[in-house]
């Protein structure tokens, strides 16, 4: 069973609510998160990136996180920040090309992640680990929210959503992009019980974005339980719960520097002999990133567009092995026989000829990529199904990475999680 929790959240004052509230720590770089900064001096990211502010040292360095928690304390101490009065959860809504996304922030055990009932399907990488952990550790917070899905049972989305019907949000931001991030209060005792209640039923959860978030809150309870710092909060992370069927799941294009050893002929034949189909494609656009559903009987078949020399191809083979949930991925056939297999690219999280670009961003962009001659070669992966990606999760498999770009992207500072 799934166990939420109530939490007394810091968050910003009613006034400050459209300036404050950051995109995720992860999805910019330093670089790109002062120049948010420069624009926008009450930005969160001031918080979750203070390396952005300190370029002269290096991001890992004792005082990057030593600032992010000084900028924290000033803006609580400011009342830009504001602790609410008593525990309670919170509705997050957010409103992306007129499609509405519902869910529930709340905080779950750290032991739920250690026991498996919070369920993940990607690998973390240590480096990524250590930042966020000491990041927590030093701030005392958890600054970001943890994307968890669930399966529904029946009334938890519809008792979620009746809660903001008529009433105000308590914070509201709208991004440069035009989506609208809302949170709505939720104090009702009755209706906490009842929340409470529902997730009751339901066996896991799985993490759709934020692992990395997720393992460092566990980290951070496993070295305060060490040095004698624990408490209640710090065995708890901040998550926010999305029914697995009410959120939108994304392809991610693979970008690649250079074809080695072939010219643009010599690849096709090789994809040919491989026993790929490879036609020339018209205009590639965002509609043909939607998974159609196959009809009865017919066979499941891997369907990529590669873009090089401004021409858009269209590479197709009926998949050999359906019962292989990992192999028989998309990414995963991919990686192994053209990556690896004819370019070269054996480590897709660090091999520098090897770049992604997630969500739906218009492919015009990889495009332009392409024809600027930074990049040879664009790859537009279909998305994943969800149901895909939560039978792996339960079979304990990993997922490569940059499989999943999962929407709503929630944003950073509407919500925070103190743990001290």
């Amino acid at each position: 069973m799934v166990q939420i929790y109530r939490f007394a959240a810091v968050r910003p004052e009613r006034r400050y609510s459209e300036k404050i509230p950051s995109v995720p720590y992860d999805v910019v770089t330093a670089e790109e998160a002062r120049e948010c900064i420069e624009k926008n001096p009450l930005s969160f990211l001031r918080v979750s990136r203070p390396d952005a502010e300190l370029p002269d040292i290096s991001p890992h360095d004792d005082r990057v996180y030593k600032r992010a928690r000084e900028v924290f304390d000033s803006m609580l101490a400011d009342g830009q920040l504001q602790r609410d009065p008593e525990p309670g959860m919170y509705v997050y809504r957010a409103v992306q090309d007129g499609e509405e996304f519902i869910g529930l922030v709340c905080c779950v055990a750290t032991e739920d992640y250690e026991n498996r009932r919070i369920r993940r399907h990607e690998l973390t990488r240590y480096d990524k680990e250590e930042d966020r952990t000491r990041h927590i550790d030093a701030v005392g917070a958890n600054t970001g929210l943890v994307f968890l899905l669930y399966r529904d049972p029946g009334e938890i989305f519809s008792c979620t959503h009746s809660l903001i019907d008529g009433t105000e949000p308590d914070g509201s931001t709208t991004t440069g992009s035009g989506v609208l991030h809302q949170v709505y209060r939720v104090t009702d005792e009755a209706v906490l019980s009842r929340l409470e209640d529902l997730f009751s039923a339901v066996p896991e959860t799985y993490i759709a974005d934020g692992h990395h978030r997720a393992k460092s809150a566990v980290n951070v309870a496993e070295r305060r339980r060490s040095d004698g710092r624990f408490t209640e909060e710090a065995g708890k992370f901040m998550v926010v719960l999305f029914a697995h069927d009410r959120v939108r799941i994304h392809g991610y294009s693979r970008l690649v520097t250079d074809l080695g050893n072939f010219t643009l002929p010599g690849f096709i034949d090789a994809l040919l002999t491989a026993g790929w189909n490879v036609r020339p494609y018209g205009k590639v656009d965002a509609a043909d990133y939607q998974i159609q559903p196959l009809a009865t009987g017919e066979d499941p078949v891997h369907v990529m567009h590669f873009y090089l020399e401004k021409t858009w191809y269209e590479v197709s083979r009926p998949v050999r092995d359906p019962a292989d949930l990992i192999g028989s991925l998309d990414v995963s056939v991919l990686q192994k026989e053209v990556l690896e297999g004819m370019l070269g690219i054996s480590d897709p999280r660090g091999d520098p000829r090897l770049n992604y670009m997630g969500g739906a961003k218009p492919l015009s962009g990889l495009e332009r990529l392409v024809d600027s001659g930074e990049y040879a070669l664009a790859v537009a992966m279909q998305p994943v199904q969800v149901e895909t990606v939560l039978a792996i999760a339960d079979a304990d498999g990993v997922m490569p990475p940059k499989s999943t770009w999962f929407e709503p992207k929630l944003l950073s500072g509407l919500v925070i999680h103190t743990i001290n």
